[in-house]
């Protein structure tokens, strides 16, 4: 009997004991907290710079994760540099077409009056380094909260390739060596909780000694969307 009343002891009074220390482990207060460890965005893009005639037509877009080292700066620890690594993919429709030959790239405004194509874009895969000035009304137990993350962002092209489908004949080139292999610019986040505005603005060109209609060929990126953030 004694035996039995020990085993029910053990079967219903442990597990009560064992959910207290849990709830006394979730209710201790890491002071050295830190946030925002990983991201994730989905962006709109947009060409800037773009010679006269050039257009784009349909959704461009771009989705960029990665995981940052959140560093606090300040005892709050509201204040943080965030520096962190991430993978860049992108895409842009337009009417230029990217042509080659005999090892040479040629660049051409397409009149879309003239010429009905069904597709025409051009894609960057990118291993970027955010690195960011980070402000939140954080604290220790609050985890809804205003941030804005401004800083600007490094990226090195490690793949690139354009499509052109259309009239006279379709137009696949992949790793072309007239794209820029390095592409940096400043970026913004701001917002409550999840959702958070994001902007990234590219301050040097897609190519590299690029030209069209003997102009050089200075288009860089602008990419506006939304920034979640996981800790």
């Amino acid at each position: 009997m004694k035996k039995l009343l020990l085993l029910l002891t053990l079967l219903f009074i442990a597990p009560l004991v064992v959910a207290q220390e849990d709830v006394v482990q979730k209710n201790v207060i890491d002071s050295l907290y830190r946030e925002d460890q990983f991201y994730l965005g989905i962006t709109y893009n947009l060409l800037n710079k773009k010679p006269k005639g050039v257009s784009q037509n349909g959704f461009s877009s771009g989705i960029h994760f990665g995981v940052i080292r959140d560093m606090p700066i300040n005892k709050r620890r509201n204040k943080a540099i965030g520096i962190g690594l991430g993978l860049s993919f992108n895409s842009y429709n337009h009417n230029i077409l990217i042509a080659e030959a005999n090892k040479q790239t040629s660049f051409t405004v397409l009149d879309t009056d003239e010429i009905d194509f069904s597709k025409n874009k051009l894609y960057t895969y990118i291993v970027e380094m955010p690195i960011q000035y980070r402000w939140r009304t954080s604290t220790p137990t609050e985890y809804s909260f205003w941030r804005i993350y401004t800083g600007i962002k490094l990226g090195y092209v490690f793949a690139n390739s354009t499509k052109y489908l259309g009239p006279p004949e379709d137009v696949r080139i992949n790793n072309n060596n007239s794209f820029n292999t390095l592409q940096y610019g400043l970026t913004m986040s701001a917002g409550y909780n999840t959702w958070n505005f994001y902007l990234y603005y590219g301050l040097n060109s897609l190519f590299d000694n690029a030209t069209i209609n003997d102009e050089s060929l200075d288009m860089s990126a602008i990419k506006i969307g939304l920034m979640f953030y996981i800790l």
